[in-house]
């Protein structure tokens, strides 16, 4: 489904957790990195469609989030020919995306990378808000900054000091953790089908529009 400009309706998803850390996910046999996406369907709203991509890329039902914002308008990328399937040249143009910005209101192992038969991503980890862009396709980079951009200013309040305290270790007058009790970070428990890479590469084989 095309617009008169030969832009496909899409929605992307920006899911942080509790402490507005990003989901980042790795394409299923790539090295590129990217938020959850998808198309819009024939008669779906934009929200519709947001669920469902949710649920197909990452295995979360709309119980497991919270939205706490959208973009206002669309946000539109163009497909380098390369990276188009020949039948759809001259009438496919690229991408045209409303942006969500859900919270996790569940847990880590509610994720699954293999909730259908097609997975988009092969291993996932926690970034921070500002991802890396250098690990995005670099069509989709301005998007990326666009949407990063204006979502932000919506990112629920976290503060690290009263987190700290929860946990008993104590904080300095700037809010950082103190010497020798920084949080282990090395030990996580992954969704079904799920692995962490802690370092995304830059470089990878060709990207392929869903």
């Amino acid at each position: 489904m095309l617009d008169r400009d030969g832009f496909r309706p899409n929605v992307g998803i920006v899911l942080v957790n509790q402490r507005n850390q990003v989901f980042w996910g790795k394409r299923i046999r790539t090295h590129s990195w990217q938020f959850p996406q998808g198309g819009i369907d024939r008669g779906e709203t934009p929200e519709q469609a947001m669920f469902r991509e949710l649920h197909e890329e990452v295995g979360l039902h709309p119980e497991h989030v919270a939205i706490v914002a959208r973009t206002r308008d669309w946000l539109r990328y163009e497909v380098p020919d390369r990276y188009i399937r020949r039948d759809a040249r001259g009438h496919y143009k690229g991408q045209k995306q409303i942006w969500f910005l859900l919270q996790l209101m569940g847990h880590d192992w509610d994720l699954n990378l293999r909730a259908t038969d097609h997975p988009e991503f092969d291993a996932w980890r926690w970034n921070d808000y500002w991802v890396p862009l250098d690990a995005v396709v670099e069509f989709k980079r301005g998007v990326y900054e666009m949407a990063l951009t204006e979502l932000s200013r919506y990112l629920p309040r976290y503060d690290a000091r009263n987190r700290y305290l929860r946990n008993n270790q104590r904080c300095n007058a700037h809010g950082n953790v103190a010497p020798n009790e920084q949080i282990a970070t090395g030990a996580m428990e992954l969704p079904p089908g799920g692995t962490f890479q802690p370092d995304p590469g830059t470089n990878g084989p060709a990207h392929h529009e869903k």
